[in-house]
């Protein structure tokens, strides 16, 4: 009788047969290109096929015909109020572009580290993955940003809003810089997106990345505002450049009736506490085009006052999302 342990015997083929075996199943686990799966795996319908997406290498000569320079922009910080809390790591990619918005080469690439002047809090270590240990003792070189964000035309984060506070406190480099926010000026549902998480919007175009360092999901935003998707007859850097020309205005409902705050939160209206610099009140940012439509609504709707006549702003990409002073 075989006993059940056979099946754990040793191979005791001559050593010329058992190579030649392990030819046979080599060859047999090779004899689909990486082509031929792909076109396997998605033909069966049940699977959905990420590619991983790589980092662009920084050109050796730049092309011509690509005459501006955009920098995105990516940091880690200690907390979320730039007023009291620091970045801990700066990613920066540089590239060329031209008036279409149409990408050329990655031209320079920075990331580093800086030690705080606390120790991290243990929430941000697990988002970003960032310890004491990894800091102790690095700074960022400023001399490198410097020389990346001076000859910038556009800085694009993804969450402008965020990034630009931190990054004008830790240099005035950046404060006299056009931002552009690859979140909020780029319509992205509108492109077939569920999301505007950098992680949705890198999965949703079919690719992956090894995300949270900073200089890493900056190429990967790179690799994202590149791509053409739901139809759109702009990639996203065109559609989000274009967006950076255009003036907005923000509008302050000031004095408006407390009674009345949740029709404006139903239209857009956000809540200034005045800590920030703005007015104390309900305030939204419109189209320059749009602005009179919506003091048209604030008249009638608001104050129910013909001559009313709320404090408006007009900003530029110079002006947005930068740091109150």
């Amino acid at each position: 009788m075989t006993s059940q342990l056979d099946m754990f015997a040793r191979d005791v083929r001559p050593a010329a047969a058992r190579a030649e075996a392990s030819r046979a199943r080599r060859q047999t686990s090779t004899s689909f290109s990486e082509t031929e799966m792909l076109a396997a795996l998605k033909a069966t319908g049940r699977y959905r096929i990420l590619r991983k997406l790589e980092a662009r290498t920084v050109a050796s000569e730049v092309r011509p015909g690509f005459p501006l320079r955009g920098v995105i922009l990516d940091t880690e910080t200690t907390g979320l109020d730039a007023r009291k809390c620091e970045i801990i790591e700066i990613g920066l990619v540089s590239f060329t572009y031209n008036e279409e918005g149409e990408i050329g080469d990655v031209v320079a690439v920075y990331g580093g580290l800086q030690q705080p002047t606390i120790a991290i809090p243990p929430d941000i270590t697990r988002l970003t993955g960032i310890t004491d240990a990894m800091v102790a003792g690095q700074s960022i070189d400023i001399a490198a940003v410097q020389a990346i964000v001076g000859p910038a035309d556009l800085i694009i984060a993804h969450n402008a809003g965020f990034d630009r506070p931190f990054c004008e406190a830790f240099s005035d480099v950046f404060v006299r810089k056009a931002w552009a926010c690859s979140v909020s000026e780029i319509d992205w549902s509108g492109r077939g997106f569920e999301g505007t998480k950098l992680g949705y919007l890198i999965g949703q175009s079919g690719y992956f990345h090894d995300g949270h360092r900073a200089v890493d999901d900056c190429f990967a935003l790179l690799g994202v505002l590149e791509q053409s998707s739901g139809g759109a007859a702009l990639p996203p850097f065109a559609e989000l450049y274009k967006a950076s020309q255009r003036s907005r205005v923000r509008i302050f409902a000031e004095n408006a009736p407390f009674d009345l705050k949740d029709v404006l939160k139903a239209r857009g209206y956000r809540w200034s506490d005045g800590s920030d610099g703005r007015p104390k009140s309900w305030w939204i940012e419109v189209a320059e085009e749009e602005l009179e439509a919506e003091l048209g609504f604030l008249r009638k709707e608001i104050y129910r006052w013909d001559e009313a006549d709320p404090p408006t702003q007009r900003l530029t990409a110079f002006d947005r999302y930068r740091a109150r002073r």
